[in-house]
């Protein structure tokens, strides 16, 4: 009768461990982690945040959820512009 319990014991310990981290993106680059997988509710995204609060994302604003193992950090397609400054005594070299 103890071998059964021992099997149980482990498994209930291991399955116990199994809540995932999810990582929201939103189309404007925002990433929110949020302790629970979000449910779709009426056209929004709803979960609760670690303190029990119950937060709603529109859905049209949502761009991807995934596992927070497998986020990866998005690199910036945008690369800024830097011009140089012309001093008027270089405008005869030009």
């Amino acid at each position: 009768m103890k071998r059964i319990w021992v099997p149980l014991a482990i498994g209930l310990v291991v399955l116990s461990g199994c809540a995932n981290h999810y990582v929201v993106k939103m189309n404007n680059g925002v990433q929110i982690t949020v302790p629970n997988k979000p449910k779709l509710v009426h056209g929004a995204y709803r979960y609760k945040d670690s303190n029990g609060k119950e937060w709603a994302v529109p859905a049209d604003r949502v761009r991807e959820i995934e596992p927070a193992s497998m986020a990866k950090e998005e690199q910036s397609t945008f690369t800024p512009v830097v011009h140089k400054q012309h001093h008027w005594y270089l405008l005869w070299l030009g």
